[in-house]
């Protein structure tokens, strides 16, 4: 990460227990709960206790320090590129200030995971098709896969009558 980029991150240098301070101050337990769903913001929360957790804890750590950056300080979401780097070691480009805080609510948090796992379904959902799909294709090689087979319709069989069920 070029030196440069760092100096515009707005995690460079700064302390869990000042970030989560901030946060704490500006959104409150129950918001922190509803967003992370960390039992230490919800079970007699403490600075002190969470932050012992976040210490221990490296996935808790990193989610909070991507709330920060991208729901409190509003910065851009991380590209392709930047997207398996962690909060800490991302960087964005000079002139790029954070904004406001978002303002949240519980139920726009509960909105807002709601979505989130409803894609995340409709993806794994599509990802499952598309894979069935080249199964299919690498069990029967000799098939034409560009159109689908026309369904044989039958010859000469009466329609269907509700009051005469056997054809008779």
């Amino acid at each position: 990460m070029s030196p440069e980029l760092q100096r515009n991150n707005p995690l460079h240098g700064l302390k869990t227990e000042t970030l989560l301070t901030e946060l704490v101050e500006h959104y409150g337990w129950k918001i922190l709960f509803a967003a992370t769903r960390f039992k230490c913001f919800d079970i007699n929360p403490t600075i002190k206790g969470s932050l012992k957790f976040l210490q221990k804890t490296e996935w808790a750590r990193l989610k909070l320090e991507s709330f920060y950056l991208y729901r409190f300080k509003r910065m851009p979401k991380p590209n392709e590129a930047e997207f398996h780097l962690a909060p800490r070691e991302r960087g964005f480009e000079h002139g790029i200030v954070p904004l406001s805080p978002m303002k949240l609510t519980i139920e726009s948090i509960e909105l807002s995971q709601a979505k989130s796992a409803s894609a995340f379904k409709e993806r794994q959902n599509e990802q499952r098709r598309s894979n069935h799909a080249r199964q299919n294709a690498s069990k029967h090689p000799m098939r034409d896969n560009k159109a689908p087979r026309a369904a044989k319709e039958p010859k000469d069989e009466p329609k269907y009558d509700p009051s005469n069920p056997w054809n008779v």
